[in-house]
């Protein structure tokens, strides 16, 4: 198991983080996820780099600011991996933590509620290079997007404004930005007064899980106007995790996962990787092109078989994705 994780911790290293001989390499991890921690460490070790490890204490959790120990060992470091347990109340500080990291120029990889499965025989294992190239050909597909019409077999049927609002992927990540590991994905943040319709979540939540039935929520002018679900308890606790400050009901992300061995399990991290698959956040987009929601939390909503039609700013409307899947030239019309 320990040599299988190392293998998948090397594959995101190398491909993802472009790990070059001495870089010096940080790895934030807690006692749940020691084990997945010390795979990244040998696998940095055997690729060349100087690694140092950082283990969150369990008495001090749940965490709301960062560490004071913690704070000196960001600085001067290439890369950064998170690999820690996912807690829902922890979102803050997870944000928090990410804003000092890129701002150190380092290149991040952040894996909160990462598993042994995913880096044995799921999503670290994929062949990352392919996917880069259809998170590209993607995020072209946008180019010179005006809005995005978004419909799936659950309900959902929503609008939203991602004029100038560029795309980024984690399949790639730069210094100075950061990337959920596992990877793969594409995102944006669209205008945050620009989403109106309707979210049916039928997959998972952010540090939630799966939902026990769907949750339908209503979007007018970017912001949630009431949610719905047969759980009323859970609705409840959703309700309250949206409801965190004055712009965690504000629409932060929309995300299309591309990861063809990324499973779904219930665990977002993971799931909103997953072909086939899309989800929108409500919070914080400020680290995304464009964004301006300031929220101290961000919590994403997943939904399958996603079919998306594009208006350009020259008028031109084209279906970019079926059921989930990218579709090819020649379904343009003139709008």
């Amino acid at each position: 198991m320990a040599g299988d994780m190392i293998r998948g911790a090397k594959n995101a290293l190398s491909v993802i983080l472009s790990l070059k001989h001495g870089d010096n390499v940080l790895i934030v991890t807690d006692e749940e996820k020691s084990g997945i921690g010390d795979a990244f460490r040998k696998a940095a070790e055997q690729l060349g780099a100087a690694v140092t490890v950082y283990r969150i204490p369990s008495e001090i959790r749940p965490l709301s600011e960062i560490p004071g120990d913690l704070e000196p060992l960001v600085q001067g470091k290439d890369i950064i991996i998170n690999a820690f347990s996912g807690i829902a109340e922890e979102t803050p500080f997870r944000i928090k933590l990410i804003k000092q990291e890129i701002a150190t120029n380092a290149r991040v990889g952040h894996a909160p509620g990462i598993t042994e499965r995913m880096m044995t025989e799921g999503p670290m294992t994929a062949d990352y290079a392919k996917i880069a190239e259809e998170a590209e050909h993607l995020m072209e597909l946008f180019d010179n997007a005006k809005e995005v019409h978004i419909t799936a077999p659950g309900g959902t049927d929503i609008n939203l404004n991602i004029e100038e609002r560029a795309f980024e992927t984690d399949v790639l990540i730069k210094a100075g930005t950061f990337g959920n590991l596992p990877a793969g994905e594409i995102w944006c943040a669209p205008v945050e007064d620009g989403a109106n319709g309707v979210i049916v979540c039928d997959g998972s939540i952010g540090d939630v899980g799966q939902v026990p039935s769907p949750l339908r929520i209503e979007v007018k002018d970017g912001r949630i106007a009431s949610m719905e679900c047969e759980d009323r308890e859970f609705r409840d606790r959703v309700w309250e995790l949206t409801h965190i400050d004055e712009y965690s009901d504000v629409i932060g992300e929309l995300g299309i996962g591309l990861n063809p061995e990324a499973k779904l399990t219930g665990n977002l991290l993971e799931d909103e990787k997953a072909g086939e698959t899309a989800h929108i956040a409500f919070g914080n987009n400020t680290e995304m092109p464009g964004g301006e929601n300031p929220s101290s939390t961000h919590r994403d909503f997943l939904f399958y078989h996603p079919t998306m039609v594009v208006t350009y700013r020259d008028g031109s409307v084209k279906e970019v994705m079926r059921d989930g899947k990218i579709v090819g030239e020649g379904s343009e019309e003139q709008g």
